[in-house]
């Protein structure tokens, strides 16, 4: 199972360093049953000594070792501080930043490449949700155009765009629903993100195929994430 906390644009390098450090603590004293995640802006990466189940990564990058492209991230930089997983397909850099899935698949296969952990995030609007499971199977199986759903070190995060930092949570039955039709094709660890935070992060895991959580606005506070690292641990 994976707790993955997704910073975006939040904290600085001091309270990332504060964090990672409080989050480190809480995982050495026996929450080590599970894997932790933490993508913090690139601002704050540094060399962290980290429990064995804890990784920090990015969460964006652009696909050279290095180059001219003002104000991007390449792999040489993050080589620097040991960057070994990676987000890619947020909807946020999807649907704001204009992100195109050739593009996407194209930093999909630069990181595959260079056999890198990968949390490949997939998600529908609204308006393909109340148009029915089909549709929204349809929508999803598009952003997995040219993705090699086979790489053993991917990870599947099923993001409804419409709950992601809105409040709104997909209900239990459509999460189960969808994860069972992505679980038809893909072998990969199927985590759920979208508006999870403490109060329904059990209920969320219990969901069959679901294999962890991908958390954005309630992972930024290091005692509302360490609690969710702890119910992690009740079940399973």
């Amino acid at each position: 199972m994976v707790v993955a906390a997704n910073f975006k644009t939040n904290h600085t390098r001091a309270s990332t360093t504060e964090f990672i450090s409080f989050v480190n603590d809480f995982i050495a004293n026996g929450n080590d049953k599970h894997q932790v995640r933490i993508y913090p802006c690139a601002t704050a990466f540094d060399n962290f000594t980290l429990q064995s189940v804890c990784k920090v990564g990015a969460q964006n990058f652009y696909p050279v070792d290095n180059g001219s492209f003002t104000g991007e991230v390449g792999f040489d930089q993050l080589a620097e501080f040991d960057i070994d997983s990676l987000l890619i397909g947020h909807s946020e850099r999807r649907h704001i930043l204009g992100e195109s899935q050739e593009f996407i698949a194209r930093k999909f296969n630069f990181a595959k490449e260079r056999n890198k952990e990968i949390i490949y995030c997939v998600g529908e609007p609204l308006a393909v949700r109340e148009a029915g499971i089909e549709a929204v199977m349809q929508y999803l199986w598009e952003q997995f155009s040219d993705i090699d759903i086979t790489y053993p070190r991917l990870i599947v995060a099923y993001e409804p765009v419409w709950a992601i930092g809105t409040g709104l949570v997909a209900n239990i039955e459509d999460i189960a629903q969808t994860h069972a039709r992505l679980r038809e094709k893909i072998d990969a660890p199927l985590l759920y993100g979208g508006s999870v935070k403490v109060e329904n992060i059990s209920e969320i895991l219990g969901v069959a195929n679901c294999d962890g959580v991908l958390v954005g606005t309630a992972s930024w506070q290091k005692e509302a994430f360490c609690n969710m690292i702890k119910l992690a641990q009740m079940i399973q």
